[in-house]
C-alpha cells in the first residue's frame, strides 16, 4: 500500500512519519509529475488552506486531486485539509476541492490562542487525543456523511465513503495511531 501525502505546506511531514511508524509506504506530492505516481490513498495535511489552494491551482494540481476523489480515490483531510474538502465553508463562497457534503465553520475556535488539547471517542476507533490549532468544526453533514465524533457539541469527525475528515491534528499525537489505523484500514481498505 502507498499513500500519497499533499506536501505543499502545513503539517505533511507529521503525516509521513505516522505512516512509516505503520509500515506503509507514502511519498509527496508538490508538482504534477508527483501526482502521477501510483497511489492507494491521499491524505491533505493541516496547515493554511487558502495558502494550499492556490498551491494546488498553480501546479494544477487542484482537478486530478478533485477528479481521484470523485472517482472514490480515499482522503484524509485533516483540519485544513477539511476545509479544502468541504462544499460549503461558513460566510465564503470560494471553490475549492469541495467533493464532501459538509459545511464548515474555519477557525472556529478562534485564534492560535485558542488552541487545545482533549481526549474524545471517535466512532470506530474508541477514545483519540485531540489536538486542535485554529480549528474548525462542521456545522452540518449532508445525506450520506456520517459523524465519527463530536467535541463541546461541535463535529470534529466525519467520514462520507472513502472521504475522512478531522478538525484536529491525529498527527501531532505521535503515541497514538489509532486514526491513521483506520484511514488505512476502514477508509483505504474499503472499496466504493
Amino acid at each position: 500500500m502507498t499513500i500519497a501525502v499533499l506536501a505543499l505546506q502545513g503539517a505533511f511531514i507529521e503525516h509521513e512519519q505516522m505512516l512509516q511508524r505503520l509500515g506503509v509506504d507514502c511519498f509527496e506530492v508538490r508538482t504534477l509529475a508527483d501526482w502521477g505516481r501510483h497511489k492507494d490513498g491521499l491524505i491533505i495535511p493541516g496547515g493554511e488552506s487558502t495558502t494550499q489552494l492556490k498551491l494546488l491551482a498553480d501546479l494544477r494540481l487542484l482537478e486530478p486531486v478533485r477528479e481521484y476523489i470523485s472517482a472514490g480515490g480515499a482522503v484524509f483531510g485533516t483540519c485544513a485539509g477539511l476545509i479544502l474538502l468541504a462544499k460549503k465553508v461558513e460566510g465564503d463562497d470560494i471553490t475549492r476541492i469541495s467533493t464532501m457534503d459538509i459545511d464548515v465553520c474555519r477557525n472556529a475556535y478562534g485564534r492560535q490562542l485558542g488552541s487545545f488539547h482533549t481526549e474524545a471517542e471517535m466512532k470506530g476507533v474508541g477514545m483519540v487525543p485531540m489536538t486542535f490549532i485554529r480549528a474548525p468544526y462542521i456545522n452540518s453533514v449532508g445525506a450520506g456523511v456520517e459523524v465519527l465524533a463530536e467535541v463541546g457539541g461541535h463535529i470534529v469527525a466525519a467520514r462520507q465513503g472513502r472521504q475522512l475528515v478531522t478538525a484536529f491534528h491525529p498527527e501531532l499525537c505521535v503515541a497514538d495511531t489509532a486514526v491513521h489505523e483506520y484511514f488505512i484500514n476502514d477508509v483505504v481498505g474499503h472499496k466504493a
